[in-house]
């Protein structure tokens, strides 16, 4: 099995344009966090996910923490949050001392299960635990169901902060990604829809929370002459370089969408004839932004993923499981939560194959020529 791939799940793709924001941002003069192109990007992404407010930060992870932080959850609250995630979303919780409490996936797309999250709230309501805020995640470029978990939280009086890492461009309904809840998060990772190297963004419509998240991403610092700090900060605002990375990417946002499309559209033609094997998403992607292709195989068909994952990364070829769920991960071991086994199946039977825009036709026919050969193979 070959370590490093000739192609991967989700390469960033970046060219020309991006490179000519960059270097335009470094001769402007500036190169320090702040600057016209930071500004510029957190109006852009505002506006296309319908949103008031937007605030270019260090990463996810950090808008994660630092919605949490504004809203003062902390040791004693218990966050109910979807366990087919990437670890960043819990940790983030973990950081402000709240305690996680697992919801299982629905079967079809892996998202969070809203008949599951209300059955959490009245068990932790009648224990007296105070809930201050849910965090669905919409996993691989598909949104959560926002109507039925908008419903929830106004019925049990709690805060939902939607974690839309890897969904921008995606749509629910017709609002987009990121729209949802009291606030949302972004994150431009390098294998994300698109780029900033690094970077994530918090997305509210709330002006005194945007405030405040800025100026805790900024150290915390106090309108004064002097360095004067009356809270506790942190170094998580996103460089202006980053931002002008970001502005390129994102006018060519619906571009690497259709390309992610393309490939979503071909794997579901080239499995479509093959038992027991279906798309995670469910058939209906028309809304998603198809930023992962995965695959799950039933527990009847007489193959399993790590099968077709072997014969892949033989050829050099990048693949990976569905998120392990956090419930599933050590470090998270004894939290509570809610388990109908949905998430256990799609993560025992699931792959994820490369879906990345910047991947050629070239090798996109090869990709789809070695699984054809190992799907002749089976008995």
């Amino acid at each position: 099995m070959s370590t490093t791939p000739r192609i991967y799940l989700s390469a960033p793709d970046v060219g020309e344009a991006e490179q000519e924001n960059v270097a335009r941002a470094i001769t402007s003069g500036w190169v320090a966090p702040l600057g016209p192109d930071l500004t510029a990007f957190e109006e852009e992404i505002a506006r296309r996910v319908d949103r008031t407010y937007a605030v270019g930060l260090a990463s996810g992870t950090s808008a994660l923490h630092l919605a949490l932080l504004h809203w003062g959850v902390g040791p004693g609250d218990v966050v109910p949050v979807s366990t087919m995630t990437f670890a960043a979303t819990v940790n983030a919780i973990a950081y402000v001392g709240a305690t996680p409490y697992f919801v299982d996936s629905e079967p079809e797309s892996g998202n969070i299960s809203a008949d599951l999250l209300e059955q959490a709230l009245d068990s932790l309501g009648s224990q007296g635990v105070r809930v201050p805020v849910i965090v669905p995640v919409d996993l691989l470029g598909k949104c959560a169901d926002y109507d039925a978990l908008s419903k929830i939280a106004e019925s049990y009086g709690t805060r939902l902060l939607s974690d839309a890492a890897e969904s921008l461009g995606a749509s629910f309904g017709d609002r987009p990604a990121g729209a949802f809840g009291d606030a949302a998060v972004l994150s431009f990772n390098g294998n994300k829809i698109i780029t900033t190297s690094s970077g994530g963004m918090l997305l509210t419509d709330d002006e005194a929370m945007a405030d405040h998240v800025r100026k805790l991403s900024t150290q915390a610092r106090e309108p004064a002459v002097h360095y004067e700090h009356e809270e506790v900060g942190y170094n998580y605002r996103l460089s202006n370089i980053l931002a002008a990375l970001g502005r390129a990417q994102l006018t060519r946002l619906d571009e690497l969408i259709a390309r992610r499309r393309e490939w979503r559209e071909r794997y579901r033609a080239l499995f479509a004839s093959i038992p027991g094997v279906r798309i995670l998403g469910g058939a209906d992607d028309r809304r998603d932004n198809c930023w992962l292709t995965a695959i799950v195989i039933d527990d009847g068909a007489n193959w399993n993923p790590e099968d077709l994952s072997k014969a892949l990364w033989a050829e050099g070829i990048e693949t990976r499981p569905v998120w392990k769920p956090m419930h599933q991960q050590p470090v998270f071991a004894g939290c509570p939560g809610i388990y109908d086994g949905s998430a256990d199946r799609i993560f025992a039977r699931g792959l994820a194959l490369p879906s990345g825009s910047a991947m050629t036709e070239a090798q996109f026919c090869e990709i789809e020529t070695l699984i054809a050969e190992f799907l002749e193979r089976l008995p």
